[in-house]
């Protein structure tokens, strides 16, 4: 997985509402259940062909089962994969242990959801050796997977997904008795929730039964925000589909490890493939902030490089760049965070640098949304000066190229940045002066 783009807590939209920007990777949580019974299963045509034909025997070397047990589960997880694109459910579950319910329960509902996403991809591999386990005489194995997908175009980059699994084998018939979930990192929401899904031109946004009333209104302010967002693409390419998910409060605690701030109504997460996913909390979201809310981060989606972004002195720009979508072309009087700056220039808190404006993880919500406001003005002279074309030039030669803003503004800008820092500020102070 790329590294992370992960600023401080996010500011407060109107009322209550607030965005976040996080990384975090993938997997299930599942129970490890312990099969008494399993199906054999032959290699699939075309399965790798390295490793032993048949079955090792007793007092063979443990890298010559491992071998074997590779080759083997590779083969079955290849036939799992062609059911899962052909929509046969029994043949995607026909890899478990079927008298381990709770796994087979985890594979219904992965199939439901990922037939719901529009899977258009499932290249699964198994990445390294299976490991051995052993507890009370009973032999399990874990094998780690790695899985490229790709949802709705056929054709699109795919992205990869990491996978454990805990697998039996009786004899030579082998079987999965479970998906082992990730200590160390949240989980996909297709991964551990049904989900309810519609596809537009653009976008493909989901959410759980329970909320499927907001699908409609969802979808439509998505397909209006992401033509705003496909103006800002990283490399002039537009995602091929926007991905939202919209949570409501146990989604919210789970999806991607949860532990946001009570304030956040937002983030997006690189996923791989130049992917990047967007959640949204469902909790008191008012249609009111919807529309502003999604082209703030589907711009993060578009105009980030696939691998993330680190550099914190650049925190204005790329949250500057998303408030200016977000705000759609509305006049600087009217950006709803004018008092919060106004607040923080007064008090002293700021130390006037560009540099020196993302929030603390302990600031309070009024001062991160100031931050945010710092972050946009900046940008908004930017636009002002030289344009949303050369400004936008100047972001990707920072964000996407990794230039300093030193280079960038005598290269694209034509200008010192010692001199636009400074009129920055200036515009800055003038704007709640």
């Amino acid at each position: 997985m790329p590294p992370p783009y992960d600023p401080s807590p996010r500011r407060r939209w109107p009322l209550w509402a607030g965005l976040g920007l996080v990384l975090v990777l993938l997997l299930c949580s599942a129970t490890v259940v312990l099969g008494v019974r399993a199906l054999d299963r032959s290699p699939a045509a075309g399965a790798p062909s390295s490793g032993p034909a048949s079955s090792p025997e007793p007092g063979d070397p443990l890298a010559t089962t491992q071998a074997w047990l590779r080759q083997r589960i590779g083969a079955l997880l290849d036939q799992q994969a062609g059911a899962l694109l052909r929509g046969d459910e029994a043949g995607w579950l026909a890899v478990a242990d079927q008298t381990a319910e709770p796994v087979v329960a985890d594979l219904k509902r992965r199939f439901a959801a990922l037939r719901a996403m529009q899977v258009t991809t499932w290249r699964p591999a198994v990445a390294s050796l299976p490991m051995r386990l052993e507890e009370d005489g009973r032999v399990e194995w874990r094998v780690p997977v790695t899985v490229e997908h790709c949802f709705v175009v056929p054709q699109c980059r795919t992205g990869p997904v990491d996978l454990s699994t805990r697998w039996i084998d009786a004899d030579g018939r082998l079987a999965m008795v479970a998906i082992e979930p990730n200590q160390a990192n949240g989980p996909r929401p297709w991964e551990v929730s049904e989900l309810v899904v519609q596809v537009g031109a653009r976008t493909v946004v989901a959410t759980t039964p329970d909320l499927r009333s907001r699908l409609p209104e969802l979808l439509g302010e998505a397909e209006r925000a992401a033509a705003v967002a496909d103006r800002f693409a990283a490399g002039g390419t537009p995602p091929d589909r926007y991905r939202i998910f919209y949570a409501g409060d146990p989604e919210w605690n789970r999806w991607y490890g949860g532990g946001r701030p009570e304030w956040t109504a937002g983030y997006v997460v690189p996923v791989g493939g130049d992917h990047y996913e967007v959640v949204l909390n469902a909790k008191d979201l008012h249609s009111s902030v919807l529309d502003d809310l999604l082209r703030h981060e589907l711009t993060h989606a578009a105009s980030l490089p696939g691998g993330g972004h680190t550099d914190g002195g650049q925190w204005w720009l790329v949250e500057g760049l998303a408030d200016y979508a977000a705000a759609a072309g509305r006049p600087v009087s009217r950006y709803s965070s004018l008092d919060e700056v106004r607040r923080l220039v007064a008090q002293g808190s700021w130390s006037g640098r560009l540099a020196d404006t993302e929030p603390r993880p302990t600031a309070e919500a009024w001062e991160v949304s100031a931050r945010y406001g710092i972050g946009y003005l900046a940008v908004r002279h930017l636009v002002d000066r030289f344009g949303e074309e050369r400004m936008l030039a100047f972001y990707r030669a920072v964000v996407v190229d990794g230039k300093s803003v030193e280079d960038a503004s005598e290269e694209v800008l034509a200008a010192s940045w010692t001199g636009l820092h400074d009129a920055c500020v200036a515009y800055i102070r003038s704007a709640v002066g």
